[in-house]
């Protein structure tokens, strides 16, 4: 039996990039190296929408957005969050990573966490330089990747859990009450 395996060809794939403008030197960095990657893969400049936002706390309310209208094949998370003197990196990065997560399960489809969480300035650059370690280019690679297999596991029969509907989140009727 082979395993499914999602495959690094983008040309037929549409992706949406959140990208928070905190820290724009090094989110500029990691925009440069998704781009990039994008555009060896094979997506066409038109297949590709970048959405700034001003701070990764921001990120997963515009990614749930995108990656719930139907437009793209997968939502690609950029950002960074540099640990300082108080307790503010904690907060930021856990719930930016929370809300990411959460946009892709609500969404079913790949948003990609490409927000970088380092101790300090030097390791940011160092993540967000060179093409093989540029988090931005190995986001877009995980992207195009989860894009293709559930493109594969739908062709398959294995397709989207249904929706539930609202108030009936515990598979349980909505309670009546008399007025």
């Amino acid at each position: 039996m082979k395993p499914l395996e999602g495959q690094l060809d983008a040309k037929d794939l549409r992706f949406g990039l959140v990208v928070s403008k905190f820290n724009e030197f090094v989110t500029d960095r990691l925009l440069a190296g998704a781009l990039e990657t994008l555009g060896k893969a094979g997506t066409a400049e038109p297949a590709i929408q970048v959405v700034l936002v001003p701070g990764a706390f921001e990120i997963p309310l515009v990614a749930r957005r995108m990656a719930r209208s139907g437009r793209f094949d997968a939502v690609i998370c950029l950002g960074a969050v540099i640990r300082g003197e108080t307790p503010h990196f904690e907060y930021i990065s856990a719930e930016a990573s929370r809300g990411i997560a959460q946009a892709a399960w609500e969404s079913d489809i790949p948003v990609v966490f490409g927000v970088l969480t380092t101790e300090n300035v030097e390791q940011a650059l160092e993540r967000s330089g060179s093409a093989e370690r540029n988090r931005g280019a190995d986001a877009v690679r995980t992207a195009i990747e989860m894009a293709n297999l559930l493109k594969q596991m739908k062709a398959l029969g294995v397709k989207q859990p249904a929706r539930r509907a609202a108030g009936n989140r515990a598979g349980r009727p909505r309670s009546r009450r008399k007025r």
